[in-house]
């Protein structure tokens, strides 16, 4: 794997660019074609395709039936990538006997190995569902952006979260179906 930074200045780079950051920021605001990506941004289809091509080999934007999307999960796995080591306890939410098991399994937000033991491995699962917004629905490339800041085995960790219940697939989209919900405090 690369150094932890990369991702950052990976999409720095591709944010360098007036117009790349145009088309994220239309995107990043509803825009989810062509059209709607001219409107917001005022400009010409030539500059927006050459946008759109970049960011996509990036892996910043997928394209799927004409439809643009944000890989928003991009932004969140390299933010913590780069993010400097917390010295406080890492898993302050959970209970001891979680915290515990997720120590041993998970350091710095990312997976060690998977646990062989079942009961540790729901642990492990369920903390990483938590990556998953409910009522969202996800393709098999979003979800491996998510899981593969947790875990190079994507596949591996996706299938899992699938067999133990915390994520439904149907015709290519995956959501959130299990695990815990904490409590947050906006919401009332």
């Amino acid at each position: 794997m690369s150094e932890p930074h990369a991702d950052a200045v990976r999409i720095v780079g591709l944010l360098a660019d007036a117009d790349r950051r145009a088309v994220v920021a239309a995107l990043a605001l509803g825009a989810s074609d062509l059209a709607g990506i001219r409107r917001a941004t005022g400009l010409d289809a030539r500059a927006i395709a050459k946008a759109v091509d970049r960011l996509v080999r990036g892996e910043l934007v997928e394209v799927s039936d004409g439809h643009h999307l944000l890989i928003e999960a991009a932004f969140t796995r390299a933010a913590r990538l780069a993010a400097p080591a917390v010295a406080e306890e890492e898993h302050p939410e959970a209970s001891d006997d979680e915290a515990r098991v997720l120590r041993s399994f998970v350091r710095d937000g990312r997976l060690l190995s998977m646990p062989a033991s079942h009961s540790k491995r729901q642990i492990v699962l369920d903390h990483i569902a938590q990556s998953f917004d409910p009522g969202v629905r996800y393709t098999e490339k979003q979800v491996n952006a998510i899981l593969v800041s947790w875990y190079e085995d994507t596949a591996t960790v996706r299938r899992y979260l699938v067999d133990g219940g915390f994520l439904s697939r149907e015709s290519g989209e995956y959501w959130r179906t299990g695990g815990t919900f904490p409590i947050r405090p906006d919401v009332g």
